[in-house]
């Protein structure tokens, strides 16, 4: 980054991180990625900066921004350079080993606590990722015991470090949701998922910083069986694993809403339901153990 900066107004700055990420985000994600560079990560004040008041960036500064702006159009999510992401109304650690929270998950977490407000559920997180969907169900359900698995290490830390920068109470263990031989260790009354739904022939369309910086073993499955996670948690709730009349809640590809939902009926899970996300594809499924 040019050391012009070094006297400059915020304007200057906005105008050259616009153009500098031009070919790497589309418009409409640029006034937001060029505000958190420049007030999350370089400390501008917001005054400053919608002001567009003269600014005078250290030496470190321009360093930083450098190397910001070379990560961007690599095309590293924003939220891996700074190492966090909103959920929820927390901030959650986030690295290439975890999902970056999407703002449809928390709708998810939503229907459970509508669902449940006067109980106090025993709850079991099936693939916890970052724990956001665990850790933000402790915080909103302190009446409930929450816990939360994971079949890798990597993800199984970051969670538990969210557990503790959230003051949240998440017990979390090692677990794969497609070992359907290793029992789980209590009886829950609620099971909830966001497990890997993307089929393998949808990668073509989604976007680089995605598929070529978040975890593959996170997001893809099998065109020939998309919906295995799903047979594999509807299997698990058959079993003492979800005590009787418990509930599994799960996020699914909205390509295959009514699929996934007939599966849940054809295991035998009554008041099966199919709810769509804020931007009207359908996104949860809901059935409960007869």
């Amino acid at each position: 980054m040019s050391k012009e900066y070094k006297s400059a107004k915020v304007k200057q700055l906005t105008e050259r991180l616009y153009g500098a990420l031009a070919q790497v985000a589309e418009e409409s994600e640029r006034s937001a990625i060029v505000r958190a560079i420049c007030c999350d990560i370089l400390g501008i004040s917001t005054t400053a900066y919608y002001l567009k008041e003269p600014i005078a960036l250290t030496a470190e500064q321009e360093t930083l921004l450098d190397d910001i702006t070379l990560r961007l159009q690599q095309g590293e999510p924003l939220q891996y350079i700074e190492g966090r992401a909103p959920f929820c109304g927390m901030d959650f650690i986030v690295n290439p080993s975890v999902l970056i929270p999407r703002p449809e998950t928390a709708e998810l977490v939503d229907w459970i606590v509508s669902d449940h407000t006067t109980q106090q559920p025993h709850i079991l997180d099936l693939g916890t990722g970052s724990g956001c969907i665990a850790i933000s169900l402790s915080k909103q359900m302190p009446q409930a015991a929450v816990e939360a698995c994971d079949i890798s290490e990597g993800a199984l830390e970051v969670a538990k470090a969210n557990n503790r920068e959230n003051g949240a109470s998440v017990e979390f263990f090692h677990h794969d949701i497609l070992d359907l031989t290793t029992p789980l260790p209590h009886s829950y009354d609620i099971l909830v998922s966001n497990p890997p739904y993307i089929m393998q022939s949808e990668a073509t369309d989604m976007e680089q910083h995605v598929t070529e910086w978040e975890p593959h073993t996170a997001l893809f499955v099998p065109d020939s069986d998309a919906l295995r996670f799903y047979r594999a948690i509807a299997e698990i709730g058959k079993t003492d694993a979800l005590k009787p009349g418990g509930h599994i809640y799960v996020e699914i590809n909205q390509a295959l809403g009514k699929e996934t939902a007939a599966l849940f009926e054809n295991y035998g899970y009554q008041e099966v339901s199919l709810r769509k996300d804020i931007f009207g594809n359908d996104r949860m499924v809901k059935g409960v153990k007869g």
